[in-house]
Parts: C-alpha cells; structure tokens; sequence
C-alpha cells in the first residue's frame, strides 16, 4: 500500500468515526487567522480564543494593535500564555506587514501558489510551517494538511510517517494526500490525539484506528468513556 493509501484509509476510517468536520460558511480572513494560529500554541482553544476575542472587542482593526507597544498586546492575550513569545510573534508580523503594504491584509498571497505563500510567511520572523499551512487551510482553502504536536504523534503512533519533527512530517504528508481531503483529516487527527491518543496512557480501546496502528506501547486499561472536545479554534473565529 503506497503512503498515499494509507492516508486514504485512515481518513475513511477518522471520518467513519468522528464525521467530516463542518466548515464556516464564510472562511477567516488570513490575517485573522494567522494572529489565532499564534495564539493557539501551547495552551487550549477555548484560551486561545478568549485571547484573541479580548484583541477584536478592544481595538477596531489590526492596525490598531499594530501601533501597541509589545507590551500592551501582552497584557490583552495574558490568558492565551507566553506572553511574551505570542506577542512579540504578532507584534512582527503586523508591523511587517504595515511597512511592506498599504494596509495590514494578506489578499495578495490569494493569486500565489502554495509553496510561495508558506516562503512567504515564514520569512516572517516568529511565523513557522504550521502558522502558515494553517492561513492556506483554513483562510484559503487549499489542500494542506498543517502538522501541530496532535497530528505529529498521531501520525507516527500509527505508522503514517516516521519523521522526527512536525515540519518533516508536514513535508511527507502533504506531498500524498488525496484531492479534498485536508480539512478533513488534519481535524480528525486533533480529535483523535486530544481525546484517545493522548501523549501519555492513549485510550487505546477507543481508537478508531486501532487496527492500522503500528504503536507497539498500547494501552488498554479500561476507561468509561473519552470526554470529546468539539469547539476547534480554527474553525470558530
């Protein structure tokens, strides 16, 4: 079975279980989604969105939180964590944007082509490979399939990939995956790595793809039941 195959069948597999995942009628706007994206590192949706709300309620337009000093957008995403990091992160890439471009937006990147737009934005200081394919996801729907943490580990516990890093394994799947299916499969994949294959002790017995699993470290203790986690970042701002 050739890789891209294999992706098949998990997909139909994920979908078989969790459903194909609705999309927003009306897409984000890239800038939109690349400032939640950043916000979304290392802490849970519902902070990351409570964050990024806090930036939309306070000011009108990017532009604004553009003119903050580094430390006030701090202060706004305090509950999204890393402070710091995040803030200095956004507060690049608006201000890149504001020097290069009339007005702080990225409808230019809509005429490019996928990997011009990831060497694009990457060339941004504080905007990584995930970042990116998440403004071409979820903003410009293209069949991209980002890579977080979730879909790395799920990924190489099945036997998808054997790649050490998220970007290596962005690299090998999305140089195999099959016409329309990345929305569908990298957000099956969060469902599955949030609610059964967790980092430590997986739900083993609950996964859906437990039969094409090549994890040799399964965990079958019994559990009652997996507490599923539905509101997606991404598809909610």
């Amino acid at each position: 079975m050739t890789l891209k195959e294999k992706i098949k069948q998990v997909n139909k597999l994920l979908i078989k279980h969790f459903g194909i995942p609705e999309r927003q009628k009306k897409l984000p706007k890239p800038v939109d989604t690349l400032i939640a994206t950043i916000l979304s590192q290392n802490t849970n949706d519902k902070n990351s969105y409570q964050a990024y709300q806090n930036l939309k309620k306070k000011y009108k337009t990017w532009e604004e939180v553009a003119k903050l000093p580094r430390a006030e957008i701090e202060k706004v995403i305090k509950v999204a964590g890393l402070g710091k990091q995040k803030s200095e992160a956004i507060k690049a890439f608006l201000s890149s944007l504001k020097k290069n471009k009339e007005k702080i937006d990225l409808a230019y990147i809509k005429n490019m082509n996928d990997d011009d737009i990831l060497a694009e934005l990457t060339s941004i200081k504080g905007i990584g490979v995930k970042t990116a394919s998440c403004v071409l996801l979820f903003s410009l729907d293209r069949n991209v399939c980002p890579v977080d943490t979730h879909v790395h580990r799920t990924l190489n516990r099945i036997g998808i990939v054997k790649t050490k890093s998220p970007d290596k394994t962005f690299d090998s799947i999305n140089k195999n995956l099959s016409d329309g299916i990345a929305h569908q499969f990298h957000t099956n994949l969060i469902k599955l790595g949030r609610e059964v294959c967790k980092p430590a002790k997986p739900l083993c017995s609950f996964c859906p793809v437990q039969l094409e699993c090549k994890f040799k470290h399964k965990n079958f203790e019994k559990v009652a039941s997996v507490n599923s986690k539905n509101f997606l970042l991404l598809d909610s701002i």
